[in-house]
């Protein structure tokens, strides 16, 4: 079926547009939307420039957000005429490199300012319908959902099933290997539009530009572009949730879930033959659209609650059961301190802890001659900001370790202002008093639980 959005709304609400879209897309799931650019209009890029970041880099014209704000409509009704004629023509992105796991490095691509925006724009249309069909699975990079809800659903389901078998997925280099002809035939299931998939046909082959050098990568989209998160969305969206959905939990023997943040997931399984079952089977089905699992890094662990995994050893010949990690924290078994049984328990995962050191560290050795005051302010909002995301139940200790850790590398990188380093520790503990570090704060545990009462994880669950 084929259909064609209402007329030109052009001096109306965009969040209104959006909402007609979304409704379209939710009542006619098998409609096909073959006109949508006429909704982007002059408002509408004004919106997708409101949410656009503007402290984020420059990209290879070097133009900011703020000299482009200089010139604001004019920049915008330009963007918008090339946009609607075809002329639009997507300028390659710039590379860059942020640190990994293990001392390695992620490339990501930093497209112009110009670029962010038509790109909001597209991201905002699609995002809009989309949204209608995304699996409840999913929590990476959509409205209204965030890793922290991932992270519980993970574990109240997984408490629900008293433990089982962990599926760790590790997807090498999504992102780099994603086949622009697989998202075109998603995307053809859905959105036709011809202007929109131009667009998006120029992104997917705009080229990288680095060391001087251009070059045009036949396979993936660049990470770090504003239309990657959702174009990843739709693409795993079919490779995988709607597999998982309608393919393997018909067949389960017993109970199993998905949890997908991005290209990171994690599936729990109550039965160990549906869990090998599906080890055997996710390599041919990754592969069938050119994807590949870590192999090393995809693992199989054993997740019983301990009380009922008996003497048993797990898949490394250890006695009692495993731990994996998820969004940056490792999920493990604890004793209950006050009401007796199990409980699973989070903790910051250790490279996680390491490369947060080891960020502090390199900062404090480049500003290491600025005044106290500003490496006092910087701390603190990098202190709040680890506290914010790995603040969750019971990480108290973690929290408190990095704060210690923090502050021995302040102290060093302050003795290294002069030749003699003559800061001994009872003068700094004076500096601290003057220039306190903030204790540790959880302060994800209710919101967690709040954001959760009206979602049941059972419901992943057959």
């Amino acid at each position: 079926m084929e259909g064609n959005m209402p007329g030109t709304l052009s001096s109306g609400s965009v969040k209104t547009r959006l909402q007609r879209i979304a409704e379209l897309a939710r009542e006619r799931p098998e409609m096909v939307f073959t006109s949508l650019s006429h909704v982007i209009d002059i408002y509408f890029l004004e919106e997708a420039y409101a949410r656009t970041r503007k402290d984020g880099a420059a990209g290879v014209d070097g133009q900011t957000a703020k000299e482009y704000a200089a010139n604001l409509r004019a920049n915008l009704q330009s963007l918008l005429d090339r946009f609607k004629a075809g002329a639009y023509q997507a300028p390659p992105v710039r590379r860059a490199y942020i640190p990994k796991e293990g001392g390695k490095s992620r490339p990501i691509g930093i497209p112009t300012f110009e670029d962010k925006v038509l790109q909001r724009a597209v991201a905002m249309v699609l995002e809009a319908i989309y949204e209608q069909e995304f699996s409840d699975c999913s929590y990476g990079f959509r409205p209204g959902r965030s890793a922290h809800q991932a992270l519980e659903v993970l574990r109240d389901g997984t408490m629900d099933l008293y433990g089982g078998w962990v599926l760790e997925l590790d997807i090498q280099s999504f992102f780099d290997e994603l086949e622009p002809s697989h998202l075109r035939s998603f995307l053809d299931q859905r959105v036709q539009d011809g202007v929109l998939r131009r667009t998006i046909d120029k992104w997917l082959k705009a080229g990288v530009v680095e060391g001087g050098k251009i070059s045009h990568p036949q396979l993936g989209t660049p990470q770090g572009g504003v239309i990657s998160p959702i174009l990843a969305n739709i693409y795993l969206h079919h490779v995988l949730d709607v597999w998982f959905e309608n393919v393997f939990k018909p067949r389960s023997k017993g109970p199993a879930f998905l949890v997908r943040y991005a290209d990171d997931g994690v599936m729990v399984f109550e039965q160990e033959s549906d869990a090998r079952r599906v080890m055997d089977v996710l390599p041919k089905r990754f592969g069938k659209y050119g994807l590949t699992l870590h192999p090393e890094k995809t693992r199989l662990i054993p997740f019983r609650r301990p009380r009922l995994y008996g003497g048993s050893t797990d898949l490394n010949g250890k006695a009692g059961p495993g731990a994996f990690d998820f969004l940056g924290f490792t999920h493990h078994w604890c004793r209950k301190r006050h009401a007796g049984g199990w409980a699973i328990r989070r903790k910051t995962a250790k490279s996680r802890f390491s490369r947060g050191l080891k960020q502090i560290t390199e900062w404090c050795r480049r500003h290491r001659h600025d005044p106290v005051t500003e490496q006092h302010e910087a701390l603190v909002r990098k202190l709040r900001g680890h506290y914010a995301y790995y603040g969750l139940p019971w990480t108290w200790e973690n929290l408190s370790g990095f704060r210690r850790q923090v502050m021995l590398i302040w102290w060093k990188w302050l003795n290294r202002r002069s030749q003699r380093g003559n800061m001994p520790w009872g003068i700094f503990e004076k500096l601290l008093k003057r220039y306190p570090l903030p204790e540790p704060v959880m302060t994800r545990g209710a919101v967690c639980r709040r954001l959760q009462r009206t979602r049941d994880p059972r419901s992943r669950m057959r």
